[in-house]
């Protein structure tokens, strides 16, 4: 039999069973696009982040993107340039830049 998830933990149990898992969470991952530093994108900060002078904000897929400087524009699109693409169990964090507030 096959099992097919998104419970991360399930699929660690099932792996050392030796049960095929096919996990959501990483097909999902998979299917989306990829992004490169210096690559610029639109984003909509939607909160402050952790550290200071940070905004967060989501792309269409729910990545989260984090915004270094982007803290004073809570609502607005902004430009951001990639700096850097953070892979884990859990998904994908995108760091980035403030280059331009456009609305």
């Amino acid at each position: 039999a096959k099992i097919i998830t998104n419970d991360f933990n399930l699929n660690k149990v099932a792996q050392i069973e030796g049960v095929p898992v096919l996990n959501i969470n990483d097909l999902a991952n998979a299917l989306k696009p990829a992004v490169l530093p210096d690559e610029r994108m639109e984003v909509k900060i939607v909160k402050e982040g952790k550290e200071p002078f940070q905004g967060v904000g989501y792309l269409d897929d729910g990545t989260m993107v984090v915004v270094d400087g982007g803290k004073n524009h809570v609502g607005k699109n902004v430009s951001v340039v990639v700096t850097s693409v953070l892979q884990t169990a859990a998904g994908r964090m995108i760091f980035s830049k403030l280059s331009s507030v456009i609305s």
